[in-house]
């Protein structure tokens, strides 16, 4: 096909961090583009996040390409709304062709091409980067069914403040960043609050006086594939939370759900001690990696100080609760922050995502010629985040660079 029948070198599908930061790739390289969104930009962490969500990267590295943080508090944290307002005036600042409330009905191959079905039409694109994301449809586990009908179910994604949920105790689901930090919000607010944990991970949110990102970034940790077998290691919004310090709020923490029986009761496994000693293995771990950065490279930093979260008495149950009736403990909401998965049903090109509708792809590219940006993944620890923005389009873009003048 004659590329001047082409509408678009590039198609971007979703406005959020990683469609925004593709785009100005593109406009940087002299591409034409257009990046269609669904709803607004950044709609995921507008109608996604709760009241007192703070982001987990520390302001000066809560950039996008070509910025840099110039603010004065370089190790805060910003609110959703402030990061939705970066993007925002990103994206407006840098003119970039973005179309809201421009949903894509579907990516199908056309010839050596793909066609892009919009709202606003049809396009004809040579290249098509696929920027929505694989976070944005919660997950739940199959038992969610077999709970009662009188108990109130929703997913982390909705969850708002305590305020917005009925009286009574509340039992969250997973205590990734998400479970752990709605838990404690929960607590905070006065609420009765059960956590289901599984094997996640502790990150402490400073070390030596200075943010943990910074130094993971430093010491080359964030670069380096994610265990699959873990889920994301648990860190506080503004402080360190670990089971311990959850349970010393009044938190009644559990082990793993691993069913359910009639008339509202759950069946949990005999994990806690588990996860409490991997928590603690992984914060361990991390300081030990930064101790040793510090001394190998000869750099002036704070002398260790104890961790308030990490000294604090815990209050476990003792024996585990391995059994927990959900009507005998007035439990009248669960929330399931369980994960996420991603919805390519729009993208229907052969050999794009697999049987369970997963991307295919290696560092961003695919054999079927779409590119994915903004994926988490075992890749690298920042993969999925905003760290990873930088070097994903670079990559991205070089690809389609030299694939386009190969042509």
């Amino acid at each position: 096909m004659n590329d001047k029948f082409a509408d678009l070198d590039v198609a971007v599908i979703g406005a959020g961090w990683a469609g925004i930061s593709v785009s100005f790739a593109l406009m940087q390289a002299g591409l034409r583009h257009k990046v269609f969104e669904r709803s607004r930009i950044c709609e995921t962490w507008r109608s996604q996040r709760w009241s007192s969500f703070r982001m987990n990267t520390p302001n000066v590295m809560t950039v996008l390409p070509g910025d840099r943080y110039q603010g004065s508090e370089p190790e805060g944290y910003m609110t959703c709304n402030e990061f939705v307002a970066m993007v925002e005036g990103y994206a407006r600042r840098n003119e970039l062709p973005v179309h809201e409330n421009t949903g894509v009905i579907a990516v199908q191959p056309f010839d050596d091409h793909f066609t892009v079905l919009t709202g606003l039409g049809k396009f004809i694109a040579r290249t098509v980067v696929a920027a929505t994301g694989n976070l944005n449809i919660p997950r739940r586990p199959r038992l969610t069914s077999k709970l009662p009908d009188t108990v109130n179910q929703i997913d982390g994604s909705d969850y708002r403040d305590a305020s917005s949920l009925p009286e009574g105790a509340i039992l969250v689901i997973g205590c990734g960043n998400s479970g752990g930090q709605i838990a404690e919000d929960l607590a905070q607010s006065g609420r009765r609050v059960f956590l289901s944990t599984g094997r996640n991970g502790r990150v402490p949110r400073t070390y030596r006086n200075r943010d943990i990102f910074l130094w993971l970034t430093e010491t080359g940790r964030m670069a380096k594939p994610r265990e699959t077998s873990a889920g994301r290691g648990l860190i506080g919004a503004t402080h360190t939370i670990s089971l311990q310090s959850l349970s010393a709020m009044g938190i009644t923490l559990l082990g793993r759900i691993n069913g359910a029986k009639e008339n509202g009761r759950l069946t949990i496994s005999d994990t806690l001690a588990d996860s409490v000693r991997y928590g603690d293995r992984m914060s361990e771990e991390l300081r030990r990696e930064i101790d040793e950065h510090i001394e190998q490279n000869g750099i002036v930093a704070s002398d260790p100080q104890p961790d308030p979260a990490e000294t604090v008495p815990p209050r476990f149950p003792s024996p585990p609760i391995l059994e927990l009736d959900l009507l005998a403990e007035n439990i009248t909401t669960v929330i399931w922050s369980t994960g996420f998965a991603g919805d390519f049903n729009w993208l229907q090109v052969p050999g794009a995502t697999d049987q369970n509708g997963d991307p295919v792809q290696d560092k961003c590219v695919s054999t079927s010629g779409i590119y994915f940006a903004g994926l988490d993944s075992s890749a690298s620890l920042k993969a999925g985040t905003v760290l990873a923005a930088i070097d994903e389009v670079r990559m991205i873009v070089e690809h389609i660079t030299m694939r386009h003048s190969a042509v």
